[in-house]
């Protein structure tokens, strides 16, 4: 998998390659066990500093996205085939609905709009479950 940053974008170059690394495996490009490619190879392919490939390799071992492995290099993690799965159906699941609210007239930005809406009601519920 080839990726590509953008220093002009105002995010982080490591948080840029850690949302690659995820959608990647979302995708199916990148599947359980296989091997990323090495911290040096990267950050020379990339033309970035080493630590900002560590940074994000350490940040996606935290989340349980990769292995880590001494010496022998970086993994995807085993644990994700399954969320790549649930990735998947959501997907579907939200182009069906999108087609439908499509269907009833709504603009792309109407959708947009309903969707971060609903997501800020789930939030707030959610928090409020908590308290």
């Amino acid at each position: 998998m080839i990726f590509h940053l953008s220093h002009s974008s105002g995010i982080p170059v490591y948080l840029q390659l850690m949302e690659q690394i995820r959608h990647g495996i979302e995708t199916g490009a990148l599947r359980a066990g296989e091997r990323l490619p090495t911290i040096r190879s990267l950050a020379q392919e990339l033309v970035i500093n080493p630590n900002t490939v560590v940074r994000a390799y350490r940040e996606l071992q935290h989340e349980g996205v990769v292995e880590l492995r001494q010496g022998s290099g970086a993994y995807v993690g085993r644990s994700v085939v399954e969320r790549g799965r649930v990735m998947a159906k959501a997907a579907k699941l939200v182009g069906l609905a999108i087609e439908r609210l499509a269907a009833l007239g709504l603009t792309e930005e109407e959708i947009r709009r309903i969707v971060e809406n609903e997501l800020a009601v789930a939030r707030k519920s959610r928090d409020t479950e908590m308290a």
